[in-house]
């Protein structure tokens, strides 16, 4: 069943035993950070990492306030937020909407109306009001109510980290949903760090091209001000953009901002398919977007489309801190909540932090539509100490020669793996999610002349060592069997392993030799 809201989370995870209520004071600069910080990190007496989620009842100057925090900072919760025991659960429904073929006749249209009658609970439906509207603050409202942490002693600040910002693309009318860091610069005023790859930031850019009448100048002002330039006064693109940020939403709202949809697909919608039931949206009350109706906190407001603003530095989940850079700002006009409203967040940092698990449940849901790009396509595995962006192992099934490199150039042209800085790709009986195994063969199989390319494209604008932010290299090994055809001429050695005979038959034995050992 889906969750109606984050308090109907809240208690499955308690019922779960995957909650902890912390009556301790605790500050929210800082010290809520570095409590979670040490959670996150520990294990439990069964050996799982990650440790419970945290509702701190008592943050230092917010009496009353809760703060919910590491809600799904494990295995287990990413699991039960969803709903499912395996994350390959969700992988296979996705297959089976993506292999409906069109029907050839009337018995084949009768088959599919089950899954046209299940695919049209996921669309979002706008009802009168929610329970985000108890409290309507138009006058006298501040960010600063709100226990919003300072997560690094570095930090330019309190940093909103966990919102679920919605947009409208000017061009088309959809909406989208992402999830940016808003640096709190005063009561009513945020960054907004969309960076410039994002899809709001290109809603920004639309709107931007449709103040400047010249198209010519219009591109030169892009260029600008993606390069962290100030655009002069006189050629700044006049007008504003709405924006509405939800902070709380139920868990499977909160997961899809966060995930590498196509443009084309609202993020609403995978919501409705993840949870199985649609996502009921509210009216904002000063903007012409619709929010989550269950949200606990909705801040509403717009950026100027001619303003820009110093925003960090902030502690990344790289394990460094991302630097000062000019973004937008996001300009408040109205907040409402629900009463005595939970204020949801994370810290990102060195990892495993609570990020890491929610990106690697993206990475099992959405292989099987990399799959749809890259065929060949086995498995990938995105170790978590390499951020996401650093490095992707691919295993492929090998038809052809130099198919290694052009799967490492079709990942580089997939939404947001464009960013990948390291792609090694292996046969497939490599199990890319052993890295011993990984290891062992990936630095016996190449030679690195031969093997490892680089080309140039853009980056994450958290790679602070690029050449130029936003842009720089990558690198591409291909770790796989060299064939002749290849040029490859001397021939390739067997791989180690012990005959089946000899494995049954100290497998028959194994129970007593392992006590004999002392191995049990």
């Amino acid at each position: 069943m889906p969750f109606d809201d984050l308090r109907q989370w809240i208690a499955a995870l308690d019922r779960a035993g995957q909650l902890k209520r912390i009556q301790t004071e605790a500050d929210p600069v800082l010290e809520i950070a570095e409590i979670t910080d040490r959670v996150s990190k520990s294990r439990d007496a069964k050996g799982a990492s990650g440790g419970p989620a945290l509702l701190f009842q008592n943050p230092t100057g917010h009496a009353g306030s809760q703060v919910l925090i590491n809600q799904f900072g494990s295995d287990d919760r990413m699991k039960l937020a969803l709903g499912v025991n395996s994350f390959d659960e969700v992988a296979a429904r996705i297959r089976m909407f993506m292999d409906v073929k069109s029907p050839q006749g009337f018995l084949d249209k009768l088959k599919m109306l089950p899954l046209l009658t299940e695919a049209g609970k996921f669309f979002p439906r706008t009802v009168p009001t929610g329970p985000c509207k108890e409290v309507i603050k138009r006058d006298n409202f501040s960010l600063l109510d709100f226990p919003i942490l300072q997560c690094w002693p570095k930090d330019a600040g309190r940093f909103i980290t966990l919102p679920c910002v919605t947009t409208r693309d000017p061009r088309s009318g959809k909406r989208n949903l992402g999830m940016y860091r808003m640096q709190v610069f005063d009561e009513r005023s945020t960054g907004m760090h969309w960076q410039r790859q994002k899809v709001a930031a290109e809603h920004a850019r639309e709107r931007m091209r449709a103040t400047v009448a010249d198209k010519s100048a219009a591109v030169d002002i892009m260029a600008r001000s993606s390069g962290g330039s100030v655009v002069p006064e006189g050629d700044r693109p006049s007008g504003k953009m709405e924006v509405a940020v939800a902070i709380g939403t139920e868990p499977a709202v909160t997961f899809s901002a966060i995930v590498p949809a196509p443009p084309e697909i609202e993020e609403y919608l995978i919501a409705g398919f993840l949870r199985g039931a649609p996502v009921d949206l509210v009216k904002c009350e000063t903007v012409d977007l619709e929010v989550p109706a269950s949200s606990e906190i909705v801040l509403e407001g717009h950026v100027h489309l001619d303003e820009l603003r110093s925003e960090g530095p902030f502690g990344d989940h790289t394990g460094f801190y991302s630097l000062e850079d000019l973004y937008p700002v996001f300009h408040l006009t109205c907040i409402t909540h629900r009463k005595d409203p939970i204020y949801a967040t994370t810290i990102v940092g060195k990892p495993p932090q609570e990020d890491a698990y929610m990106g690697k449940a993206v990475e099992r849901i959405f292989l099987p539509l990399m799959k749809l790009t890259i065929p060949e396509l086995v498995d990938i595995n995105l170790p978590i100490e390499g951020v996401f962006h650093n490095l992707m192992i691919v295993s492929i099934k090998k038809s052809y020669p130099g198919q290694a490199r052009k799967v490492m150039n079709a990942v580089w042209s997939l939404g947001q793996a464009m960013f990948t800085k390291c792609i090694v790709v292996v046969d497939e009986d490599v199990d890319v999610q052993d890295l011993a195994d990984v290891t062992l063969k990936v630095f016996n199989h190449i030679d690195p002349e031969r093997d490892i390319q680089f080309t140039l494209g853009p980056v994450d604008s958290l790679d602070h060592a690029s050449r130029l932010p936003n842009y720089g290299s990558k690198m591409g090994i291909d770790a796989t069997r060299k064939w002749a055809s290849e040029g490859f001429t001397r021939p390739w050695p067997d791989e180690i392993v012990m005959d089946a005979k000899t494995k049954a038959l100290v497998d028959s034995k194994w129970k007593a030799l392992a006590k004999e050992l002392g191995l049990e």
